[in-house]
């Protein structure tokens, strides 16, 4: 499917105006294809030629399984002029016009477009749109670019039973069973129309006068908190009215959660889609509702940046996904029980940025080079998303929320249902503080890169100590930073525990050759934390003394965001090659089993388990790492003995996940299975059960009869997705080739879903079975090609990220990609959702590489 260039777009832009959109959808045509009947009313605008016989053409999108017929103003089209996905338009003169398509469009199984499913539990079928971000032509005809707004009205015609959901208010007519209507939505850019569709179980109430509703599948609706999503929902609802002038824009607000969705949610306005994972089948932690109530708000804040106010082109998308992002924490936190929402952002997004932005990928917050859709696609990203949300956190630091909300509130008005850009947001900001925005933005969203700030500390034996505080690197990326800085001494009472003294406020200059200073009287602390209370974005450096307090009290740190600047502390010296991942693994038994926070427990075991045991150290230490971690987890359940509610239930949670994913020998996981419940609890749910069976299978000690037999006792779409995970694990020939045919089969009748497909690649490859898997290795890059180019985006990321052969940490896997990737040979250029894919997992490879070599056991390269 060709990629919409940015000019061809622009030039789109200055030739139409789109008003008005009526599309009628028929669910009745079986499991495969539904048809699409789609009238654009448009204009063309006055002098956009000299004359009539010299106006420029252009062209709708459409991505049909047959298209059946097109008129422009009442008069046929040659439907064999579509090519590919364009269908071209005549010439047309200035003025009004109107375009009609009927068409067959084919339902998807990959999450893109209206993606339909059967759920295994009961047979019901589900359908929901997902148009982002330039999807729409897979449902129906459209000028499918963000600067084309216009209005909707959709009409439904779906099987008896069913309940239509979309941007409005959905009515079914009461003489026509399953004949649905949507209520006329304001102006919209064309990914963001939505529907789902289904035999849904709703949960409807009303608040602020508007109809509020939350949607699951039938099979789910014992699990669904309808209570508490719906109490989150309300206090966030409340909060951005009070922070934003501009009222909610739309005439409902529906949330639904939806089978084999591919993001977290999608912002459609008036119908929020969200995976379903959170509809929680089994226990989680209180970090993971955490996490939904994040979602809810992020999703909520696009309401208003994003559907209310549009990008205009696609190297806007910062101001969607960071605006978001930072809402969702800082509203959560505002307006819900959840007041430590930042503590988790550090320790969970926050790297998934700063890991973006030391790759070859990385590109700015906010770009200028987004030349196509295909490079846009690209960059919904760690950088789009938790850089982007830390510098607007730092930006709030900077100029203060009083102001930041002031030019926020002028940019709703100024730009209410249309389109604007960087400048014009910028533009609002300025209008509202005497600070220098657009010299900001040019050092924190035009670059790239992680700053590196690194402590120096002096003095303390004559009275008085002194500080600087400044950039490392003077060749690299360097920004202001205004910062808090930590400063704990020991407590003289108890061994471990550090006190804190009044934190330092200080603003550090982008000149690496004026760094902060801070000069004060009495004794030089035992720790010096630069970004204490996570205020900016940038990886820190600590001075020899503080290491070594954090090294022997980091648990002792009072605040839970405090500990969680020291661990990314942590983390990045080992990425860089700065801390012997071993010693990272000491450090965690020694001060993790007393952690009383559940995100920083939650993280700093993935780190660990997934990281450094895996790839930072080579197989022959990696047995030792796993009863490292597995140690640490026992001690943190000794810890957590007695009542398990509250923390202490997610703390036990997370330590039995670790445990279970790091253990060596099926015992004790085995006598767990059978008991159907760990010592002390957690219960063995669903969730539990299927990761027992999961490292069962890696281990060896599982049947396939024993996956049938589970898959037979949980008969969901989650039970679907554990068994092909358990039996692309087993240890056996014929189970791996199985496996391996299921993922790149060229059989359209035998392609997998999305989230079966990374299910089964996820239990693919595992470093207990490097010799078993050894030949695959050669065999995933031609058949990833083949894959990406055969099924779209969604698919290509998953082979260049699921499937890729991870726990092979070696130079010869390295050769082999960075051939493809340097010098493919004719016919084998990879998509580019592949490429980019494949060229961060490369980078990752590689610098789990040189962490190897760093500590004296690695491959050199």
């Amino acid at each position: 499917m060709p990629a919409l260039q940015r000019e061809e777009a622009q030039n789109r832009s200055g030739l139409l105006d789109v008003h008005h959109y009526d599309v009628h959808l028929d669910l009745t045509g079986g499991q495969e294809h539904f048809t699409s009947s789609t009238t654009i009313r448009f204009s063309v605008r006055a002098g956009a030629a000299p004359t009539e016989a010299d106006a420029p053409g252009t062209f709708v999108e459409l991505k049909p399984v047959h298209l059946h017929g097109a008129t422009i103003d009442g008069a046929p089209l040659d439907t064999t002029t579509l090519d590919d996905n364009r269908l071209p338009l005549p010439a047309l003169a200035a003025g009004e016009h109107e375009l009609h398509v009927e068409a067959t469009m084919a339902y998807s199984h990959t999450g893109e477009g209206l993606h339909r499913f059967t759920d295994p539990a009961d047979g019901e079928d589900y359908v929901y749109t997902q148009l982002f971000l330039d999807d729409v032509q897979r449902v129906f005809a459209a000028f499918d670019q963000p600067d084309l707004k216009a209005t909707f009205d959709l009409g439904v015609t779906a099987p008896q039973g069913w309940t239509v959901l979309g941007n409005g208010i959905a009515t079914q007519d009461p003489q026509s069973p399953g004949h649905w209507s949507l209520a006329t939505t304001p102006p919209l850019p064309t990914y963001l129309v939505a529907l789902a569709a289904g035999p849904w179980h709703s949960v409807r109430t009303e608040h602020a006068g508007l109809p509020f509703g939350v949607h699951c599948r039938r099979s789910l609706a014992p699990h669904l908190d309808a209570d508490e999503i719906l109490d989150l929902t309300r206090r966030c609802f409340d909060r951005y009215h009070v922070l934003f002038d501009e009222p909610y824009p739309f005439d409902s607000y529906d949330q639904a959660f939806v089978p084999e969705f591919n993001a977290g949610a999608m912002e459609n306005p008036g119908l929020v889609t969200f995976r379903e994972d959170f509809v929680f089948r089994s226990a989680v932690t209180d970090t993971e509702r955490q996490s939904r109530g994040m979602v809810i708000a992020h999703e909520m804040a696009h309401m208003w940046f994003g559907d209310l106010v549009t990008l205009a082109w696609w190297d806007d998308i910062w101001l969607n996904e960071s605006f978001a992002e930072y809402m969702g924490y800082q509203v959560l936190t505002e307006a819900s029980r959840f007041t430590d929402t930042w503590t988790q952002f550090a320790v969970s997004r926050k790297g998934w940025g700063y890991d973006a932005d030391q790759r070859p990928s990385t590109h700015p917050v906010a770009p200028t080079d987004v030349l196509d859709t295909a490079s846009a696609l690209l960059n919904f990203d760690g950088i789009s998303y938790a850089k982007g949300a830390s510098a607007l956190r730092q930006l709030v630091a900077w100029i203060g929320e009083k102001d930041f909300l002031a030019g926020i509130n002028a940019h709703f008005s100024r730009h209410r249902f249309g389109n604007a850009t960087l400048a014009d947001f910028l533009d609002s900001l300025a209008g509202a503080t005497d600070r220098d925005v657009h010299a900001w933005a040019a050092a924190w969203l035009r670059t790239t890169g992680v700053d590196t700030l690194t402590t120096r500390t002096t003095g303390g034996s004559d009275g008085r100590w002194h500080l600087s505080l400044g950039h490392t690197d003077p060749t690299g990326p360097a920004r202001p930073h205004r910062v808090a800085v930590g400063l704990y001494d020991h407590d003289p009472t108890t061994p471990g525990r550090l006190t804190a003294r009044p934190r330092l406020e200080l603003d550090v200059p982008a000149d690496p050759a004026h760094p902060a200073r801070h000069d004060a009287a009495g004794s030089r602390p035992a720790l010096v934390l630069p970004n204490d209370g996570d205020l900016t974005y940038a990886k820190v450096r600590l001075d020899e003394a503080s290491w070594r307090t954090l090294r022997t009290s980091l648990s002792g740190l009072p605040a839970p965001l405090s500990r969680a600047v020291a661990w990314n502390t942590a983390r990045d010296m080992v990425r860089d090659g700065l801390l012997d991942p071993r010693e990272y693994l000491e450090t965690v038994r020694a001060h993790l089993p007393t952690e009383s926070d559940t995100a920083v427990v939650q993280g700093v075991l993935a780190f660990a388990r997934n990281q450094v045991a895996d790839r930072y150290l080579p197989p022959a230490d990696r047995p030792a790492a796993l009863t490292t971690l597995s140690e640490t987890c026992r001690a943190i359940l000794r810890h957590t003995e007695g009542p398990a509610h509250g923390s202490r239930q997610g703390l036990r949670l997370a330590a039995t996940r670790t445990f279970i994913d790091s253990a060596a020998v099926p015992d004790p996981l085995a006598d767990w299975l059978s008991g159907e419940s760990v010592p002390g609890g957690p219960a063995l749910d669903p969730e539990l059960r299927w990761r027992i069976l999961g490292r069962l299978a890696v281990l060896g000690a599982l049947t396939p009869e024993d996956v049938q037999a589970e898959e037979e006792r949980d008969p969901s779409a989650v039970g679907q997705q554990g068994a092909a995970r358990c039996r692309a694990a087993l240890p056996d020939p014929a189970a791996k080739q199985a496996a391996w045919e299921a993922l790149f089969t060229d059989d359209p009748d035998a392609e997998l879903s999305n989230y079966l497909f990374n299910a089964t690649a996820a239990g693919f490859w595992n470093p207990e079975q490097l010799d078993l898997l050894g030949e695959y290795v050669p065999r995933y890059f031609p058949a990833a090609l083949t894959l990406a180019a055969r099924r779209g985006p969604t698919l290509a990321r998953a082979a260049g990220r699921q499937a890729f052969p991870a726990p092979f940490v070696d130079a010869h896997l390295l050769t082999l990609g960075r051939r493809l990737l340097d010098d493919p040979a004719p016919g084998t250029e990879p998509t580019p959702a592949l490429r980019r894919e494949l060229d961060d997992q490369l980078d990752d490879l590689a610098r789990a590489l040189r962490v190897r070599e760093a500590w004296g056991r690695g491959t050199a390269v």
